[in-house]
């Protein structure tokens, strides 16, 4: 199996985790324009095996502002692309609830499996914190008063959304 990623970050997220080292190829595939972390993830899973043509795993994450009725979700990389976390921060006036999804998909060709992993918290009024990557400066997960960023990163890739699809997916591989 191989990991289809640009992002450094999640290879080591990934290995940590999984405690072992894992391919990883980065290929530039279409992401369609979705908030639905699972419709990308299922799309770019079937664009990567259709080009190298060997059972592939793709994991995309999105982050869920309740107040924005779920935006930006599987966008939210292209909000911390075009605008400063900052202003991500700014967008939220009342409601700082958000959850944080990630969906791993393993495609061979015929099998398609899904594993989802959730995690509940909300967005801090401005970012902080230099661990991590992405969107992590905003992010709080519930029950913390650190936002991933601040996290060490044995805490924060240890139980989190990641870390509950890696496991979903390694129940369903072995089964």
């Amino acid at each position: 199996m191989i990991l289809i990623t640009g992002n450094k970050d999640k290879v080591k997220e990934f290995e940590f985790i999984l405690g072992f080292k894992i391919e990883n190829i980065d290929l530039q595939l279409e992401e369609i324009q979705s908030i639905d972390v699972e419709e990308v993830a299922k799309h770019k899973a079937r664009s990567a095996y259709n080009i190298l043509k060997k059972p592939v795993i793709v994991e995309d994450t999105g982050l869920y502002f309740e107040e924005l009725n779920g935006l930006p979700g599987a966008l939210i990389k292209f909000f911390v692309k075009n605008i400063s976390l900052e202003k991500i921060c700014s967008l939220i006036k009342e409601n700082r609830k958000a959850k944080a999804i990630t969906c791993i998909v393993f495609f061979d060709g015929e099998k398609e499996i899904i594993a989802k992993g959730e995690t509940k918290g909300h967005i801090a009024t401005e970012p902080r914190g230099n661990n991590g990557f992405g969107w992590d400066p905003i992010f709080i997960p519930e029950g913390y008063i650190k936002t991933f960023a601040e996290l060490t990163s044995k805490e924060k890739q240890s139980k989190f959304m990641r870390q509950e699809a890696i496991a979903e997916l390694q129940k369903k591989l072995i089964i």
